[in-house]
């Protein structure tokens, strides 16, 4: 069993699911049809399982959250086992109007696939306290690889 308390391993959760550049797309639907075919995904799951699943959350409401930044999720858990979760940083290749509530386009994605929305909660609550550290977004902005990006959240972390 879980411990409630347990955190989360953002640095694990990016490392399976992957970094992508310069993806091009003129709405979210058309980033996430990319992304979706482009993830490893595991036995049994579809790229169509998580194409729809992200569109159907994106209708209920934008997942821009502000700063450029946008969580794409599905509305219910979508991975089966634990160790399938993970985290796709999607940088694109143009800002993507979203109605985010700063009104700033989008240029990076973190797609997330997780397991239940306890730890779902946690992974938001993480990426939030991340995307406060201006040092982050700019690390963002400059669409920095993975291991740019784990040093600094190990940092952020610490």
């Amino acid at each position: 069993m879980e411990n409630e308390n347990q955190k989360v391993n953002i640095v694990q959760l990016i490392h399976r699911g992957g970094i992508f550049k310069n993806i091009k797309g003129n709405t979210p639907q058309e980033i996430y049809e990319q992304i979706s075919k482009m993830i490893d995904l595991p036995d049994g799951m579809t790229s169509e399982q998580v194409y729809n699943a992200l569109c159907a959350r994106e209708q209920v409401l934008s997942t821009a959250v502000g700063n450029g930044i946008a969580l794409p999720h599905a509305r219910a858990p979508i991975m089966k086992d634990e160790e399938d979760q993970r985290i796709c940083v999607v940088y694109l290749e143009k800002p993507l109007e979203m109605n985010a509530p700063d009104e700033r386009p989008v240029n990076t994605m973190f797609i997330l696939l997780t397991h239940n929305s306890q730890i779902h909660l946690k992974v938001l609550s993480s990426l939030a306290a991340f995307f406060r550290s201006p040092k982050f977004r700019k690390a963002l902005e400059l669409k920095s690889d993975e291991a740019t990006l784990f040093n600094l959240i190990r940092e952020l972390e610490a």
